[in-house]
């Protein structure tokens, strides 16, 4: 029998003594108090930087970056593919009826990813929604951040946890962003679905994308946007849980919460823009390989006669 340790993996062990163990509950308060600071002494940009071109080097660099996104998209170990089929099909399935109002505040995707569990467990998964914590320390800023996992029983009684995250190119979103930046931020999966390893390799490709953009442009990259603030949100301590609290569960009303419909219908939409482009794709991947192999035979041909 396999489970999951709610406590993190190894790397949450390291950060502990970097952005500190516990949570703060005033870590809104504290993010708030960086970014204002950020927009008063952090960036001293002129009029003139204010742009979203791209520079030579800046382009290179960014072009250097989008090549490992686009590697890092193929490879992916059948477990994951095959979970990602299942997920994107599964969200597309869900209905406004079937959100329920689980915070008061900002709904922050925890309707969705409550829906989503729940029908992953249906299909068999052992799926819980995530909620990690950190303390800010230095330069990271304190926070919060749910996504789901699913835990996959391997050999040897072992297990593996797989990250679901359904808002994942909003973690990567920056002000000013040259069109090469865009363009990399619109590469990634909509719906991110994998390893905590690959998921590393996702992070520091777009640490150093932000950065490269944002220096484009003569602006500092915010500590929001740094690398070890994005660690945080996923190798952080956290607890597993379900379902949400029976105590704050109710039905959507779409008088007082619209913006989990709104949230639910922006998803489906750009899952589906995502999934069209990855068909059109297909056809020519496949008729480029039909061509390989009509010119070896045609070459084979010739050497016969």
């Amino acid at each position: 029998m396999c489970a999951a340790t709610a406590t993190g993996d190894w790397w949450a062990r390291g950060i502990v003594g970097q952005i500190g163990g516990g949570f703060s509950h005033e870590s809104e308060h504290d993010l708030a108090l960086m970014v204002s600071d950020f927009l008063e002494n952090g960036c001293s940009s002129s009029a003139d930087s204010w742009c979203s071109s791209d520079s030579d080097s800046g382009l290179s660099d960014l072009h250097h970056l989008a090549d490992k996104i686009s590697f890092y998209k193929r490879t992916v170990a059948q477990y994951e593919s095959d979970l990602l089929s299942i997920v994107h099909s599964l969200v597309q399935s869900i209905k406004d009826t079937d959100l329920h109002l689980i915070n008061s505040g900002p709904c922050n995707a925890s309707c969705i990813n409550f829906s989503l569990v729940k029908l992953l467990r249906l299909s068999g998964y052992d799926a819980a929604v995530c909620a990690s914590k950190w303390q800010g320390s230095g330069k990271v800023p304190g926070g919060d951040h749910e996504y789901i996992d699913v835990v996959n029983c391997i050999n040897g009684g072992s297990s593996e946890r797989v990250i679901i995250d359904v808002d994942f190119r909003s973690h990567f979103e920056i002000a000013r962003a040259v069109d090469s930046y865009d363009r990399i931020l619109k590469s990634l999966p909509v719906i991110y679905v994998g390893s905590l390893t690959r998921l590393e390799q996702y992070l520091r490709v777009m640490a150093d994308a932000a950065r490269s953009s944002l220096q484009q442009n003569s602006m500092p990259l915010p500590p929001w946007r740094s690398l070890a603030y994005l660690q945080a949100k996923w190798h952080s301590p956290y607890q597993r849980q379900f379902g949400p609290d029976e105590q704050n569960f109710s039905s959507v009303d779409s008088s007082d919460h619209k913006q989990c419909g709104g949230h639910l219908k922006m998803l489906q939409s750009s899952l589906q823009f995502e999934m069209e482009g990855e068909r059109l794709i297909k056809p020519i991947n496949n008729d480029n390989k039909w061509r390989v192999k009509f010119e070896r035979r045609r070459h084979s041909l010739f050497r016969a006669l």
